[in-house]
């Protein structure tokens, strides 16, 4: 028997329900007119670079955003206005609010998550540009036809890590194991992923990268290597201000970077 995650797929095929579809009825019942959000926006599944923008009076509520789902807010990154939303976690959610903010014009998305570490690559925190993600979760098999990995966009990621390199952050390319079952990361699983050379664990980038593949759009992830899967104590510790300061620098360097395509 074919699982149903794989029966009745065909990835070049049109969806009948679309995003702007949606986006349209939202509008409608909430009196909103169509507005465009930045063209670079960000995703922060931990939510803490939203909370401290908010904290420190940096980020406005976008109230145009028609999202049924989420915030979206507004804040500049070095020169340039970009838009942020926090607390979308896991493969699903992402790709259903990265389908919106393009529905909504946005040219370039970020997803910037904390990861487990699985290949030791230094000691967390450090950053992680995931160039590859293995496709353990289920979002990805409606995007493309099974495979092994999601790739990302070569080039973005080498402009990325080139990016982070000048900017001085702690960072390099290598390839993430998504998951949806971030309690299910068995001694096994785990193992068989550091055998095919994986850096880190993540939610989201197999379907992120998938979606970005299909539907021809500009999408990079990052993992912000962060935690051992609490297997020690005093594990998860991000860095200054949670993580934020660094987690900054590094979304400012790679949106510079989106000026040159």
């Amino acid at each position: 028997m074919t699982p149903p995650l794989l029966d009745n797929k065909n990835s070049a095929a049109p969806s009948v329900f679309v995003a702007s579809a949606l986006l349209r009825e939202a509008r409608r019942q909430k009196g909103l007119a169509a507005a465009s959000v930045p063209a670079v926006c960000i995703l922060d599944p931990d939510g803490d670079i939203v909370r401290r923008l908010k904290a420190t009076g940096q980020a406005q509520r976008a109230d145009d955003w028609p999202c049924y789902h989420t915030e979206l807010y507004k804040f500049a990154l070095g020169k340039r206005e970009a838009g942020i939303i926090g607390c979308a976690v896991g493969a699903p959610f992402a790709v259903l609010v990265a389908e919106e903010l393009f529905a909504c014009g946005c040219d370039l998305l970020i997803n910037l998550t904390s990861a487990g570490q699985i290949t030791p690559a230094g000691k967390p925190p450090y950053f992680d540009v995931i160039d590859r993600a293995l496709r353990d979760e289920g979002t990805s098999y409606h995007y493309a036809a099974p495979s092994q990995f999601s790739e990302a966009d070569p080039d973005l990621v080498a402009r990325a890590v080139r990016a982070l390199a000048d900017s001085g952050v702690t960072a390099m390319a290598g390839a993430s194991w998504t998951t949806d079952a971030p309690f299910r990361e068995t001694a096994d699983a785990i193992a068989a992923a550091r055998a095919k050379g994986i850096l880190a664990v993540e939610m989201e980038a197999a379907a992120l990268y998938a979606f970005a593949r299909a539907a021809n759009r500009k999408v990079l992830c990052l993992a912000h290597v962060t935690n051992t899967m609490a297997i020690a104590e005093q594990d998860f510790e991000k860095g200054e201000a949670d993580g934020t300061v660094d987690a900054l620098r590094v979304l400012e360097a790679i949106a510079l970077t989106s000026r040159e395509s």
